[in-house]
């Protein structure tokens, strides 16, 4: 069994050391083979291009611009926003200083206006007090022309002729003895120191005469005339005249005034008459009413059934134009 072992060995060692070889060989180069298939994959391989994160190389190479990038928008974006930032704040402030400014300007108007309103309470007392003054001072001037003017008569009705105007105190003399010839048997003294007619000047389109304004020299005389013009109707030579007591100008309008008043009243029989300055009175139910404004009658005159409704002067004043 030995002999048939011994022989056997050298051909196994050669077996072997070819086997071995070939295994060698072949590990070797399939070793060798796996490398240069190695190398030539990393040498064939593509290059990482921008954007392809196979590494943290090519990671690092592609984030690196988007990043700044990124950074440059968001740092001109940042930029933006604070140089708006800065000009709102610069308009907010000086808004803030505008409205402080505006505050104060409203206080300075507010203490004006405070200032202005005391002064103008101030002056309308002081325009009251001046207004009545005024009218005070106005009625004591219209009292003074009105008793400056007590011994003179107002003719209304004489004819504007050039022998009447030329002569007028006889004609003013032939008026008394035609309508009251007992003051001349009395001895009364009915001179009158000057007539004239007003207004001095005539207008050609006034087609009724001027009055007649006569002074007498005597007061008694004069009011003697007028209490018999206010008996009868006076004339000159037939034509009908009538005499009255001459007063100021606004004392005469606002007897004008009651007229219709007057006229209505003495259709109804109360007997109405003017007093000094322009005061109306009147006889009703056993009493002698007076009136200094027409508004004062015509309250009265709503109150009382007997007279309600007859002195309507705007409903008269209508009709009459």
């Amino acid at each position: 069994m030995a002999n048939s072992t011994e022989p056997q060995k050298p051909q196994n060692t050669k077996k072997n050391k070819k086997k071995g070889a070939t295994l060698d060989t072949f590990y070797g180069a399939k070793i060798q083979n796996t490398e240069q298939t190695e190398d030539n994959i990393k040498e064939n391989a593509p290059k990482p291009s921008k954007g392809n994160g196979n590494s943290p190389q090519t990671y690092e190479e592609c984030e690196s611009p988007m990043t700044k990038k990124m950074e440059a928008f968001w740092e001109e974006k940042l930029e933006i926003m604070q140089k708006k930032f800065t000009h709102l704040q610069n308009q907010f402030d000086q808004t803030v200083k505008e409205n402080q400014a505006l505050k104060a300007r409203i206080r300075q108007l507010e203490d004006n206006n405070r200032v202005k309103e005391q002064e103008l309470i101030k002056q309308s007392q002081n325009t009251k007090k001046l207004e009545e003054n005024i009218k005070y001072l106005t009625d004591k001037v219209i009292d003074l022309e009105n008793r400056g003017r007590r011994d003179n008569l107002r003719i209304i009705g004489l004819p504007e002729k050039p022998e009447i105007n030329t002569k007028l105190d006889m004609v003013i003399q032939d008026i008394i003895k035609e309508n009251c010839p007992e003051i001349l048997e009395q001895g009364g003294n009915t001179a009158t120191d000057r007539a004239h007619r007003t207004p001095s000047t005539l207008n050609p389109q006034k087609t009724t005469p001027r009055n007649v304004i006569a002074k007498f020299q005597s007061y008694q005389t004069k009011e003697k005339i007028l209490q018999e013009a206010r008996k009868r109707q006076f004339r000159y030579k037939g034509m009908p005249i009538r005499v009255t007591q001459d007063l100021a100008s606004s004392t005469l309008n606002d007897r004008k005034a009651w007229n219709m008043i007057f006229r209505k009243a003495r259709e109804l029989g109360l007997q109405p008459r003017i007093s000094y300055p322009a005061k109306l009175t009147i006889y009703f139910q056993g009493k002698v009413w007076a009136f200094n404004k027409i508004e004062d009658f015509q309250l009265f005159a709503k109150k009382r059934p007997e007279l309600c409704g007859k002195f309507d002067t705007e409903n008269q004043r209508a009709r009459n134009t």
